[in-house]
This record gives C-alpha cells, structure tokens and sequence, in this order.
C-alpha cells in the first residue's frame, strides 16, 4: 500500500524530492528515479482513494502534468490506423484493454510488457458503463493511467479511449434528447480528462423492423455522426480525436457487408452535413457471434463460443477501402487463448479485452477466501435483482461480481495476493500482446503518431496554495 495524501500540502511533502510544483503552475522533475519508483504510486493512491477533494484535484493534475514533463502525453490512435487503411503495415490488431480494478498496477505491468517487446501500439480504455461500477469517471481513469506510465518509464504516446459510449435502447425510447445529451456530457467529459480516442455506440438503436437496411441503421446513423461532430468541435488544436462507430450489438446477430455499407454510406452524408470538410471514423466495430462477458455456465467456467473470423475479414476489408483501419472485435478476453492470432491474419483492426483480466482476478488461487466470501454477500445482499430464473450459484455470481469492484476498489488494490495476480496477468499481457502483433510496433508508432504537447489545464489554486 502506498501513501494516501489528507491534504495538497502532504501531497507536495510525500512527492518531495521526486517533483517540484512552483507558485506559477508549472512542475518540474527533479529526480526521474524516484518519481518512478514511489512517486506515481503516491500519486495514484491519493487521486484515488484521499477523501480530501483538493488533494484529488491536486493529484489528478501533478499525475497529467509529471507524465508530459516525463515524456508521456496521451495521443490519438487516429494516424496510425490511417497509415492501416493505407496499406502502410500489417498483421497488428491493437489491443485496447478495458481495466477495471487495480488500474495503476495493471497499466504499470502492461506497459512494462509492451516496451520490453518492444511495442507501443496498445490502448487503455473503459466503457461508460463501467465508469459506474468501478467508481471512476475519466479524469480518475485517465490520471491511473498516466501515472502508470511514469511508473514504468514509458516515453511517447499513451492512447486512452473512451470505449462504448452507448446509446442506451430503453432510455432512449421515453427521451431520445436526454440521452444525446447524456452522450455528448460523456464526450465532453473525456476530452478534458485527455481522452483522445472516443467509441460511439448507437448500435443500440437499429431497427430490423425497416424495410430496408438503410432504414434499419438510419437512426444509429444520424445519433454516430452527431456524436462524431460534436467531439471534432471540441477537440485541441492539432488533434484528430479518432472515432470508432458500430453496426451491430454485441451479442446479437452477425454483422453483414450490407448493412456496414449502409451504415458508411449514410455516417458520410450526416456528417459532412453537420460538419462539412470533418473527418469521419477510424474504424467500426461489428458483431461476430461473441458476447460481453462471455456466457457462464451453470458448473462454473464460461461456454465456447462460435466466432466467425469471416466477418472480421470481409468487413475489415470494405472498412478499409473506405478509409477506415478495419473493423473491431469485443468481447474477445474470454476466448480460448490459442485463437489470437487468427485476429492479426484476417485483418482486425482492433480487439476488445476485458472481462478476461477481471477473471484472472478473481479468480486466482491467491486471491483471498476471506474476501471472495465477502464480496458474494455483498452481491446477494445489492445485485439479487439481476439474478436470470434457472441461475446457478456460480452463474449468478460470475454475471454479478464487476459490480464489487467499485464498492471493494481499496480492498482490491490493497490485497496481500497482488504480486502473484499480476505476474499471472503479465503472462497473459505478453501471450496477447504476442499474438496481437505489438512486438516491434515502437518505430510503427513512433513515425506515424506525431508527438503533440498534450495542453494542460491549469494547476488547482489549492495546490498552488500549498507551494508557497
């Protein structure tokens, strides 16, 4: 456990040393090692777990602005994925990693992994909705993640996304402008917390009742490129935020050619309507027959599931004819492990893990008896409504359990198990990330994403206060 600063000026007294915040705003290092070694965990545990909100702020901008000072700004994946729909490189699916719990020491190890590999093409990312149950909005997300990368000596660009920003059906139905409103707050949200990669989600929203295919994505259509221009308004200068869009919910029927045709065809017209001369998407995720989570079963373990690398391929390949990378894979980190290298040969632009990593959590050997006993109380005492009829104990639990992380986030961070848990989570990191293609992508990355000076919001006066 790392020191949890109680106010700015033990911030400043804990960092001593490693860090020098002046009465102007401005941060200089004074010694790398150290900042590495104790200060990112310092950082990181108090924007995370101080109950001072001056102190959180304060952490929260020393996290953003130590990583600049130390070579580390937040990118956009944009240009690189244009250097794919270019033909320029293949046989690398990007993996973009959804961390939900003990996100400063798994960013740390993933990053460790990909720079002794000697790779940069990853994304760390986090869905809308699980911004809910892991208790982190952006800024918290993102300041973990800087702080990881000082703490592994990263250099260069570090892609964070905003992943599944999601037009929920339901809400949607009794409040189609509330919840465009809640998606652009969202977008907003993550650009000044140093988002600089955002996935739109209306897949929600199309319709197979239509006459036509068109008529099915049309409002997924118009919701996409709304969304889209907003975010091109308000991105910085010099900055090309990339945009995922999506044709069809996880979990549903397999994507078509025709119905991404369709969908391309009509994001073009509302877009260039709404905001002549934008740039549109980067890339568009479909659907090939996985599901979020992957499905448990009722002895435990999750079933196989019938991927169609099909799909993947034929539709990466109209996307990247279209200027896109490719198309994108969710809800990949529960696939048998051996399957992901069959991502990189058909042309997959970008693949999705998360859940997998939260398995390997829980449900490792060290992890503690006391508290997975804890934890399942705590499900069947908050989460019993989300019980399916015909639900097993271990189906109930494993549907159940994310919704802990927020709730248990101390505890998880904090366990006396973490070192063996991580190791094992390297090892998947370095299988993955093998297959993927990310061994060797430093150069890659480094000639086709610009190094821009990722502007900084001024420091908390409360911080400043406590530099005189």
């Amino acid at each position: 456990m790392s020191h949890v600063a109680t106010s700015p000026a033990d911030l400043l007294q804990a960092l001593n040393g490693s860090l020098h915040v002046a009465t102007d705003g401005s941060l200089t290092v004074v010694n790398a090692d150290l900042l590495r070694t104790s200060g990112a965990a310092i950082i990181a545990w108090s924007a995370a777990f101080s109950t001072d909100e001056a102190t959180v702020k304060s952490a929260q901008w020393i996290a953003r602005a130590a990583a600049a000072a130390s070579g580390v700004y937040s990118a956009s994946i944009a240009p690189l994925y244009a250097a794919r729909a270019a033909g320029v490189y293949e046989g690398l699916s990007v993996p973009a990693i959804n961390l939900r719990s003990q996100v400063f020491d798994m960013a740390r190890s993933a990053l460790e992994c990909a720079a002794k590999m000697g790779g940069a093409a990853l994304i760390f990312e986090l869905a809308r909705s699980e911004q809910t149950y892991t208790f982190q909005r952006p800024v918290d997300y993102a300041t973990s993640i800087y702080a990881a990368a000082i703490a592994a000596g990263w250099r260069g660009p570090l892609f964070i996304q905003g992943d599944h920003y999601q037009f929920v059906a339901k809400k949607y139905a009794a409040d189609p402008d509330a919840v465009a409103a809640e998606i652009a707050r969202a977008c907003r949200l993550a650009v000044d917390a140093g988002y600089r990669n955002i996935d739109i989600d209306a897949s929600t929203l199309v319709d197979l009742s239509q006459a036509t295919v068109a008529e099915e994505q049309r409002v997924n259509v118009e919701r996409s490129a709304e969304a889209a221009a907003l975010i091109r308004s308000i991105e910085p200068s010099g900055v090309e935020i990339s945009i995922g869009g999506e044709i069809g919910e996880v979990g549903t029927n397999n994507s078509t050619v025709e119905e991404l045709a369709a969908y391309l065809d009509g994001f073009d017209v509302a877009l260039a309507r709404l905001r002549p001369g934008a740039r549109g998407l980067s890339k568009v995720s479909v659907q090939t027959g996985t599901s979020h989570g992957g499905v448990p079963l009722p002895g435990g373990g999750v079933a196989e599931v019938a991927l169609d690398f099909g799909v993947l391929e034929r539709l990466g390949k109209l996307a990247r004819e279209r200027g896109l990378a490719g198309a994108v894979q969710h809800g990949a980190s529960t696939l048998p492990e051996d399957l992901f290298h069959r991502f990189p040969e058909v042309g997959t632009a970008e693949v999705h893990l998360a859940t997998g990593f939260q398995n390997t959590l829980y449900d490792h050997p060290s992890f503690p008896t006391e508290l997975r006993s804890e934890i399942s109380a705590w499900l069947h005492a908050n989460a019993a409504d989300e019980a399916k009829p015909g639900d097993s104990e271990e189906q109930f639990i494993y549907r159940t359990r994310k919704k802990a992380l927020g709730p248990f986030k101390r505890q998880l961070w904090d366990l006396s198990g973490k070192g063996e848990i991580l190791e094992t989570q390297r090892d998947r990191f370095t299988s993955l990330f093998t297959q993927l293609g990310v061994a060797g992508t430093r150069d890659l990355v480094g000639k086709w994403v610009p190094e821009l000076s990722d502007p900084l919001p001024a420091a908390p006066s409360e911080l400043i206060s406590a530099a005189r």
